[in-house]
């Protein structure tokens, strides 16, 4: 569990490092995947820093995968977002509600009760259908993100979020259906290109979507299916009795998860505000009139008519 929840730490302050560098690289042709994207934002030292981190989290989450049911460790990985929030909290200044303490408070609960009920790792090494059939969900990921691109933005942000959990839970599953390096198993495949479809999908919707509902989205793919799969072909089961905490467990932790998502957006600073350049006067077609003058005009203007002069008598003709 040490190991699940040193994972979760490791992502929640890596997401928020390459959320930052990712909306700094420059955006590219709009797609749905956009490759380039990645090698843009690895130019970002922050972007590095958080692949750093990915790369020690993804060992303890197989370690803890090891050790423990795949929805343990994926509820785990969905209180990565209590994390980033405490973090933004304390380092970075920034306030949370009083719901969003209590979101941090109900994730920790669901894990303890996860951690109590939760049995040993299944058994289970599942059919050989199972390991082709993650390397098919790992290639509809990516063909999936790549049609993303002609979605609004709401409805986009949320497909590449759900395909990227997808691909993590991909991950999850792979880890524990690999018992040896053979180069014949199509869970390693499955792992190599779920992962790297995830991480682009996540990438691209970092920068170009809405954070909070990415976020959302990938805490639902990387969570539900994979707990299934385990619970139904790999033999993941709970301390007897408790099943019922298992489940409770499960969805407190995910549910405050869900109200934390807006953390997977890194939070911006204020700017001081900048005075507006004043606005310029419209050119004058004619020469402005000084106040005399123009004081003239008007009264020449208000003045009322002068009555018109009668005109001279004419004088009587003359008889001949």
């Amino acid at each position: 569990m040490i190991c699940a929840l040193g994972s979760a730490v490791c992502f929640g302050s890596a997401s928020v490092l390459q959320a930052v560098a990712a909306r700094a690289a420059v955006p590219g042709t709009g797609a749905g995947v956009d490759p380039g994207l990645l090698l843009r934002a690895l130019r970002e030292w922050r972007f590095v820093a958080g692949l750093a981190l990915d790369g020690l989290g993804f060992v303890l989450q197989v370690l803890a995968l090891r050790a423990l049911p795949i929805y343990t460790v994926g509820a785990a990985l969905a209180a990565s977002l209590a994390v980033t929030a405490v973090a933004a909290a304390r380092v970075l200044g920034v306030r949370l509600s009083s719901a969003e303490w209590t979101a941090v408070g109900v994730v920790c609960g669901g894990l303890a009760l996860l951690g109590l009920a939760s049995g040993a790792e299944g058994g289970g090494t599942g059919p050989t259908e199972l390991r082709w059939s993650m390397l098919v969900v790992a290639a509809a990921v990516l063909l999936i993100g790549a049609l993303a691109g002609g979605l609004p933005d709401k409805p986009r942000a949320l497909v590449l979020g759900l395909g990227a959990g997808t691909g993590f839970g991909v991950v999850e599953v792979a880890v524990r259906l690999i018992d040896s390096p053979d180069p014949a198993d199509p869970a390693i495949y499955a792992l190599l290109l779920g992962g790297g479809s995830a991480f682009l999908l996540l990438t691209t919707a970092l920068q170009r979507g809405s954070v909070t509902t990415a976020t959302a989205g990938m805490v639902i793919g990387e969570t539900i299916g994979p707990a299934l799969v385990g619970v139904v072909w790999l033999g993941d089961r709970t301390r007897g009795g408790l099943a019922w905490a298992a489940v409770l467990g499960f969805v407190v932790a995910v549910a405050g998860a869900l109200m934390l998502a807006r953390f997977g957006e890194p939070p911006t600073t204020e700017e001081p505000a900048q005075e507006k350049p004043t606005k310029e006067e419209p050119p004058q077609t004619e020469p402005a009139q000084t106040e005399p003058a123009a004081s003239a005009e008007k009264a020449k203007a208000t003045a009322p008519a002068k009555p018109a002069e009668p005109a001279a008598p004419t004088e009587p003709a003359k008889p001949a």
